[in-house]
């Protein structure tokens, strides 16, 4: 037994007070990398993730707007769906939606104050990231959700998301890359058997065909687990022409996912206008465009070459040979050179930044000055401003386009200011 938190939380503010309480030491992610402690706790919970329906989604790129699409669909057939993903954007709400609506401010302190009751009776002292999934878990079986969709948190087999053991889960796989290699391993070949880790005995495996070293991997565990795989071939030319490019290959996966489902279960089939509506589902920081005054204002957390390089191919398509003032951050983990690179062909000028990254573990962020020598070797002409608020603003002083772009962290620094001027959703 443990003594969680003395006094009930009323706004989001007092939430992450008491959240950040559970944030980890700055250890090894690899040496504390077990589920261990996430499956004690769900069995005093009494294991509520085993009483809905789930769709789970791993893969390196595109899980969240992969989350989001399938809740759109799903949801337009009258079901009930839970959706979690990470990080939040916004604020942490965003974490625990129905229906792709995130909990009120009120609501979700009102059902966090009773889970905190609850877990202060319990033996176990979950982590941020724990105690938002179990806490998801246990409100998706409170409000008796028909179908929840989970996004992995990092990786899938050691994952905090991975508890669950229905036969009937399907097991979604977005593409896959080189990303978190500390914790997850310096090969495709490494990444893509933790990413396979989500496939449990009898699940349906859905995933894009990808690289054969991936698609190996996968068919392996598949195998072992006795899994059925379905591989989805992107078509192009069915997807509307004003999507994002690498949002087509998102969107055909969720699709794919949601027709296997509504066989399955024999849910409602959908006609033209609510499939068009699913497909212009809102998804946060994922190529998101606003403008301010006049001026484009895009936003995208791609932090990978890989996602990067998707972004920028959208970019060119969308703005054909413009070249932008480009704010951006990453994560000390991150592949500069290789981001870098991929930017180069969209920047007109670079705006090294800085930010602090408190969700679900402590991590730093790359200092300006090293990214700023990087891209000056690449030939990017790159100023430092370690505060992101300042650099967004310098940004905006050019007539330019303006791309912030690098980190979900940093994302959470500048859309408050243009949620003050009442441009974002």
């Amino acid at each position: 037994m443990y003594n969680i938190v003395m006094q009930q939380v009323n706004n989001f503010s007092e939430v992450h007070e008491v959240l950040a309480g559970f944030v980890p030491p700055a250890r090894s992610m690899r040496a504390k990398y077990s589920l261990e402690r996430m499956l004690k706790l769900m069995d005093e919970l009494g294991n509520p993730q085993e009483s809905f329906k789930t769709i789970h989604v791993a893969g390196t790129s595109g899980k969240t707007s992969t989350c989001y699409y399938i809740a759109a669909l799903l949801g337009a057939t009258g079901k009930k769906i839970g959706v979690t993903v990470s990080p939040h954007i916004d604020e942490v709400n965003e974490r625990l939606q129905i229906n792709l609506t995130p909990l009120s401010e009120q609501e979700f302190c009102q059902e966090l104050n009773e889970f905190l009751k609850i877990l202060n009776r319990l033996s176990v002292k979950p982590t941020y990231f724990e105690l938002l999934i179990a806490f998801a878990y246990w409100q998706f079986a409170k409000q008796k959700v028909d179908y929840a969709v989970i996004e992995v948190g990092l990786g899938g087999l050691l994952d905090g998301t991975n508890v669950i053991n229905r036969a009937d889960k399907v097991c979604v796989i977005t593409d896959i890359g080189l990303d978190h290699t500390s914790v997850l391993g310096n090969t495709v070949e490494k990444i893509a058997a933790q990413k396979a880790g989500i496939i449990q005995s009898k699940n349906q495996v859905i995933m894009n065909a990808q690289d054969p070293e991936i698609m190996t991997v996968i068919k392996q565990r598949q195998g072992e687990k006795q899994a059925s795989l379905i591989i989805v071939e992107t078509d192009e030319a069915i997807t509307q022409n004003d999507m994002p490019w690498f949002q087509h290959r998102n969107w055909q996966l969720a699709y794919a996912v949601y027709k296997y489902v509504s066989n399955r279960d024999g849910l409602e089939d959908l006609d033209t206008n609510q499939i068009n509506k699913a497909m212009k589902t809102y998804i946060p920081a994922r190529m998101e465009i606003v403008n301010k005054n006049g001026q484009t204002i895009i936003m995208d957390g791609a932090h990978n070459p890989q996602k990067v390089g998707a972004l920028v191919r959208s970019l060119q398509s969308k703005f054909p040979n413009q070249k932008m003032q480009v704010v951006m951050g990453l994560l000390s983990d991150k592949e500069v050179k290789g981001v870098l690179e991929q930017l180069k062909p969209v920047t007109k000028s670079l705006y090294a930044t800085y930010f602090d990254a408190e969700q679900d573990m402590p991590r730093s962020a790359i200092q300006p000055a090293e990214i700023a020598e990087a891209a000056k070797a690449l030939g990017i002409e790159a100023l430092e401003i370690k505060e992101p608020e300042k650099a967004f603003k310098e940004s905006l002083k050019t007539n330019d386009s303006v791309l912030v772009v690098g980190s979900f962290f940093l994302l959470n620094h500048i859309r408050p200011i243009l949620k003050r001027d009442n441009l974002l959703v």
